[in-house]
């Protein structure tokens, strides 16, 4: 059994999820002084600390929804897109349950790439151009003609690996009869874009329908090896605040950005609440879009949340309510290093065990653990999310490595240069 938070609001909250992302979410509402109870389903290792885990898969719709019910939920809070594309926020406001986290059609901005595009073109947001094709031989012959790097997406959900920045033919080949012939996804369609050149950055806001409450800016690393080399992965560590992205372009972002798509998917009839997170690119022309998410991302949220200083529970609840909410950050830095299984993000082993977490000074958020006995092991390719705060990025970084090594494990891999561009 978690510990219980009890205060005098006594507010109850459900977290969907396993990952790093929920973790930090559970633990950003653990400091809530609103908030009694806080139950995960299903949780893992780290956040049965923290929450009462509950034995209910993400995509399990109705019996969360039974769930919340049952126990007297204020409010569910939804970290993966799985949920999300099932449907769990319709089903909950269809049996009148508080819940944070877009409907199935609003969520289409992340489980679509198609559908993203089509309404940035619409509505004029800034984005790579782009063609869309579900026939192997048409897109073989579009990039054949094209010019190099280009962007290959898979349409549809892929945990984060299904972008291929092809810098030759064969990469492009490679990669479109890996989509479209093989159908590693599932089957579907691809878009191939435009390449944008310049930093990239992660902006979040926290969205009712046309009201904006914007979250800090954070960088993840998206290559599994030191000097961004390696496979695309899930995210190998992330950092916040990025010093090159300025106020001026954090302002552009909002208003160019992130304001016009709340605004297009309230005029589409399709009004978004929950998590926006735009996947951003600052190039010559200002930031463009490079893809949407409809929910917090990870590692992202891992290294946002601990620099939220104002109440994150009354943050949630004013964006489900409409209501105006202002938000306070701590100035330090926070940066998270990843550790990940042996051979992610392609097939990995389970079941090591993990010792030394309780050496670590920092928040470790756990991603893909789980128990057995009184050992905590292995259960997913990112295992765990190291942070280190500190009055710059490179403090930050020193004190995550530092707990970084204060952690044993035969089989975890992790990177040492998170956040080198800005420190």
């Amino acid at each position: 059994m978690a510990e219980d938070f009890i205060t005098e609001e006594g507010k109850s909250v459900l977290v969907v999820g396993s990952g790093g992302r929920e973790h930090a979410i559970v633990d950003a509402l653990a400091r809530s002084p609103r908030v009694s109870k806080i139950y995960c389903a299903p949780g893992n290792a780290g956040i049965a600390r923290q929450a009462e885990c509950v034995d209910i898969e993400v995509t399990d719709v109705e019996s969360l929804a039974d769930f919340a019910e049952g126990n007297n939920i204020d409010l569910t809070v939804v970290g993966p897109e799985a949920a999300l594309a099932v449907g769990i926020a319709d089903r909950f406001l269809l049996r009148g349950l508080n819940i944070f986290g877009p409907t199935r059609n609003a969520a289409r901005i992340e489980s679509s790439k198609e559908f993203a595009k089509k309404l940035m073109a619409k509505y004029n947001i800034p984005t790579g151009s782009y063609r869309t094709f579900t026939d192997y031989d048409e897109a073989f012959a579009y990039v054949s003609n094209g010019s190099f790097p280009t962007v290959i997406k898979y349409d549809g959900l892929a945990a984060g690996k299904g972008v291929v920045v092809a810098a030759n033919i064969d990469e492009a080949e490679t990669a479109l009869r890996d989509m479209l012939k093989e159908a590693s996804f599932g089957e579907g369609k691809v878009i191939i874009e435009e390449f944008l050149s310049g930093p990239e950055f992660s902006f979040m806001c926290a969205v009712s329908g046309r009201r904006i409450y914007p979250l800090a800016i954070a960088q993840d690393h998206k290559r599994a090896f030191d000097g961004d080399m390696g496979p695309n992965t899930g995210g190998m560590g992330a950092y916040s605040p990025v010093p090159f992205i300025t106020d001026e372009v954090r302002k552009t972002a909002l208003d160019k950005i992130m304001k016009p798509v709340a605004e297009a998917m309230v005029s589409e009839g399709i009004p978004f609440t929950g998590i926006l997170y735009g996947g951003l690119i600052l190039t010559d022309e200002g930031p463009k879009v490079i893809e949407f998410n409809a929910r917090f991302g990870d590692p992202e949220t891992e290294v946002v949340l601990p620099r939220l200083e104002s109440d994150f529970y009354t943050l949630l609840e004013s964006a489900v309510n409409g209501k105006e909410c202002a938000t306070r950050w701590s100035d330090d830095a926070c940066l998270g290093i990843v550790l990940a299984s042996e051979g992610y993000p392609g097939s990995y082993v389970k079941g090591f065990e993990i010792r030394g977490l309780d050496n670590c000074r920092g928040a470790v958020y756990h991603m893909g653990t789980a128990r057995k006995g009184d050992k905590t092991i292995t259960a997913g390719g990112r295992v765990l999310m190291v942070t280190g705060k500190g009055a710059t990025l490179a403090e930050a970084s020193a004190n995550a490595l530092r707990d970084v090594e204060q952690i044993e494990c035969e089989n975890l891999f992790s990177r040492t240069d998170i956040g080198h561009q800005a420190i």
